[in-house]
């Protein structure tokens, strides 16, 4: 995991609408970024309903809040309609940002063990430095707990 006071890495992916999301145009605003494994997926719905629920007070402390997957482009538009989320969901079918931001770790499932990503947020400032990074996060109190460190 990045550690807090860290610039933040900067990346390019490509959202749920096919527009491109480059960190780096933020500048001047907060970045949220929350990580997850699978669009459709009880806990990864559950924490993007929960930080689209609070789109609006993130939005009134100059935070934008993107959930990244390497889910298609498709599948995020689809995810996105079909639970009427207020965010912006970024396609990483190549892992750039996920590795960039050391959340592709291994994982043990049943005994099973696999690579994957394990559910982690970051809160980014208005000059790019990593102010706040959390991981292992329950989906259901994610973004209450990235909002009030805001």
């Amino acid at each position: 995991m990045l550690k807090i006071g860290e610039k933040a890495p900067d990346f390019t992916l490509f959202d749920q609408n096919q527009n491109e999301f480059k960190l780096s145009d933020y500048a001047g605003k907060k970045v949220v970024l929350f990580f997850y494994s699978k669009d459709n997926t009880s806990g990864c719905t559950k924490q993007a309903i929960a930080f689209s629920e609070l789109a609006n007070e993130f939005a009134d402390k100059n935070a934008v809040v993107v959930g990244i997957s390497k889910d298609s482009v498709s599948s995020h538009e689809k995810f996105a309609q079909k639970h009427g989320l207020k965010l912006i969901l970024a396609s990483d079918p190549e892992l750039d940002a996920i590795k960039k931001y050391d959340v592709w770790q291994e994982k043990k499932l049943y005994g099973k063990v696999s690579m994957g990503v394990v559910r982690s947020s970051y809160v980014i400032d208005e000059n790019g430095i990593i102010i706040d990074a959390q991981t292992k996060v329950k989906p259901e109190t994610n973004a209450e707990q990235v909002l009030c460190k805001l």
